[in-house]
């Protein structure tokens, strides 16, 4: 008869002796900032007893805005009481005198054991009970029992599952804490292609995500594979079936928090092969190389292990979003609908995810909805963004070109900012947003000003050449029309201010329908 172990509580009974904490606290703390300094903070004149090790540290200027040159994790890993207060943390800062450090809760308990004294000792327990009431409304201490595991034994299998019995929600029975010894409810996957980072659980599969293989689980069911070698699918009482492996050596790396899901596709990246990839019903497909190969290899291969590559799903505009870190940080978008990576964001997020249509970031600790009508259009986190879209022009690719004239439809405040307008040879004079002629005079002014005209809905603008002279040219400078080149690069920006660099908040939707350019060949 087989042997089966089973445990009539859901929580383990463990209780264990560790030192006791000493000044750990939970609560916030804001300081300010008396001089510059690039690592230790000097906050005085007064101790601050508020504080604690593992407290989130976040950094304001006098204004109340986020430093921007602040890391994105820093957490306080050191103090002292003495007058002044001197606080320590655990990553170099660059801030200026009255600018604020906030404290916020503990969240990293790594430097906790630190403050440990060894004089004091306490008993910890996560159940006090043999039996724990794990539907019970309360708990109570009862009595206390103690167990010492001196030498534990601990096998750390990376590239094992294991399950347990079943949670039955109609009839309220409960074999989620029984591990039978005497049945196999284990399965491995090949060691070879590193640890399990990561499960989805998927119709009757289970899709197992390792660092270099990506496999599915059957469930439930098991495969039967005829003489030709062909996998049929029959049932079968074993929890974890056969383990079939997708076509191609992909992996998600160290890098779980890559995925994400929308229907019946699923992404995530491959910072080992620097890949971004989509797991779908044609199997496993390398979506960045869609026009973006040389970016994502020379991208994925600055980001280090120690950094996330951050991947969720936009759920209003259909779009797989994924941030990295590296020497600079970057978020980007893939559309399925033209299989492309069409956009770059300026929002560096520490979470992604959509819930009920909305699409979410988390950042700082706070959570953040994309898309609202409630705050300017290009604003991130309180911050007012430059909308820029960069078009390249490319007509008859082997032909020297003279490009003359730069034409759109859509919004009239379209700028051209300065170095917009570029090609291999030749830079072109930024072009000014159209303004409405109120008078006479205002006509005048704009026929001499570079900035684009309206003429029957559209808006066009001539290119003036502004690129230093070239040997053997008779005619350069402003008093050419037009950049030569074999293709063009144009860049159109959201309005600016007076400094040419200010962003002009924007609080309507301002669209770019087409752009087109006059040309001639080149006689030079």
């Amino acid at each position: 008869m087989a042997a089966t172990i089973e445990v009539n509580y859901f929580n383990s009974f463990w209780i264990k002796k560790m030192d006791s904490i000493v000044e750990v606290r939970g609560s916030t703390s804001t300081v300010t900032v008396t001089a510059a300094d690039s690592a230790t903070q000097t906050i005085g004149p007064t101790a601050n007893t508020d504080l604690g090790i593992g407290q989130r540290v976040f950094a304001k200027d006098a204004n109340g805005v986020d430093v921007v040159n602040f890391p994105q994790t820093v957490y306080l890993n050191g103090f002292n009481t003495t007058n002044p207060f001197t606080v320590t943390l655990s990553e170099p800062v660059s801030l200026q005198a009255n600018d604020v450090l906030i404290f916020g809760e503990i969240e990293d308990f790594t430097e906790i054991p630190r403050q440990y004294t060894s004089d004091e000792s306490d008993w910890y327990a996560e159940e006090t009970r043999i039996r724990g009431g794990y539907n019970n409304t309360n708990v109570d201490l009862g009595v206390k029992a103690y167990l010492v595991e001196d030498n534990p034994n601990q096998n750390h299998r990376f590239n094992s599952m294991i399950y347990s019995g079943i949670f039955n929600s109609r009839t309220g029975v409960n074999n989620s804490n029984q591990f039978s010894v005497a049945e196999s409810i284990t399965r491995s996957v090949d060691p070879a292609k590193g640890s399990i980072q990561k499960l989805y659980a998927e119709d009757t599969n289970l899709v197992i995500f390792q660092e270099l293989k990506v496999s599915k689980a059957l469930i439930d069911k098991d495969a039967i594979y005829t003489q030709e070698g062909q996998a049929l699918q029959a049932a079968s009482n074993v929890v974890i079936g056969g383990i079939v492996p997708y076509a191609g050596e992909y992996g998600i790396s160290t890098n779980p928090e890559s995925f994400a899901v929308f229907g019946f596709r699923k992404y995530f990246a491959d910072k080992n092969k620097n890949l971004i990839l989509r797991l779908s019903q044609d199997g496993i497909t390398e979506i960045s190389s869609s026009g973006m190969v040389d970016y994502f290899r020379d991208k994925l291969s600055t980001v280090s292990n120690l950094n996330p590559v951050l991947g969720g799903w936009d759920q209003h505009n259909k779009q797989y979003a994924l941030f990295m870190k590296g020497n600079t940080n970057e978020t980007l978008s893939f559309d399925e609908s033209v299989r492309g990576w069409t956009s770059r964001f300026s929002y560096v997020p520490d979470r992604i995810g959509s819930l009920r249509n909305n699409f979410y970031t988390y950042k700082d600790g706070n959570l953040w909805q994309h898309y609202s009508s409630n705050v300017n259009r290009a604003s991130f986190y309180g911050v007012d963004y430059v909308s820029n879209v960069t078009l390249i022009l490319n007509p008859k690719p082997s032909m020297v070109k003279v490009f003359k004239t730069i034409n759109y439809e859509g919004a009239g405040d379209w700028v051209i900012p300065a170095n917009g307008i570029t090609t291999d040879q030749d830079t072109g004079l930024q072009i000014s947003q159209y303004q409405i002629p109120t008078s006479l005079a205002d006509l005048e002014t704009s026929l001499f000003t570079n900035n684009f005209k309206r003429k029957e809905n559209k808006y066009f603008a001539n290119i003036v050449n502004v690129s230093a002279v070239t040997p053997g040219e008779v005619l350069f400078g402003q008093t050419m029309t037009g950049v030569k080149g074999f293709t063009s690069t144009i860049t159109f920006s959201s309005p600016l201010q007076a400094d040419g660099v200010t962003p002009v908040a924007q609080t309507t939707k301002k669209e770019l329908f087409a752009v087109s350019s006059n040309y001639n060949q080149s006689s030079y």
